[in-house]
């Protein structure tokens, strides 16, 4: 092998290094956003994703979607969750205190055992969501599409009063 081909493949195998690192940087920069290390609102699609245990407390999530996304242990505590799809996502053992899930997709979600105190629901849709051992303290449910025995569950759990709307949990559910 001559000096030019040895120098023409050095400098083909050094780009393609250079590639590949530009590449893994960029994919880093990616992941620091999708577990929410950012203030800003980004619309992101979590559909799908494995996101056991991430904490998103405190970020504005504004019309993201995790369409069966995994969230189970995950903290969106205080979170701006409004007109966020949830649709079939598992959020059992999530800890929702606080959160802003004004409109939001919750149909067929799973939030055994959440923690929805304080909670802002109005106007969300989870007709077909699970509530069995969930927390929904102070939780406010006005204008919340749900099952008659999702209804009677959250009926049986609903005492408080949410500190921002300043409603009665029982009031919002029309428990009697």
């Amino acid at each position: 092998m001559n000096y030019k081909s040895r120098s023409s493949t050095l400098k083909h195998w050094l780009s393609w290094v250079a590639c590949l690192l530009f590449w893994v940087v960029g994919i880093g920069a990616i992941a620091s956003i999708s577990v929410g290390h950012t203030s800003s609102a980004f619309a992101l699609d979590y559909n799908k994703e494995n996101l056991v245990g991430i904490d998103f407390s405190g970020r504005d999530l504004t019309s993201s979607t995790f369409t069966k996304a995994n969230l189970r242990n995950s903290n969106l505590s205080h979170t701006n969750l409004s007109g966020v799809s949830l649709f079939a996502a598992n959020l059992q053992n999530a800890n929702l205190e606080g959160a802003d899930l004004t409109f939001a997709t919750l149909d067929t979600a799973r939030l055994n055992n959440a923690n929805l105190t304080n909670a802002n629901l109005e106007g969300a849709f989870a007709f077909n969501a699970l509530f069995n051992g969930a927390t929904i303290d102070g939780a406010d449910f006005t204008d919340v599409l749900l099952r008659e025995d999702a209804h009677k569950l959250l009926c049986e759990l609903a005492t408080g009063t949410n500190p921002v709307t300043g409603r009665k949990t029982r009031d919002t559910l029309y428990c009697d």
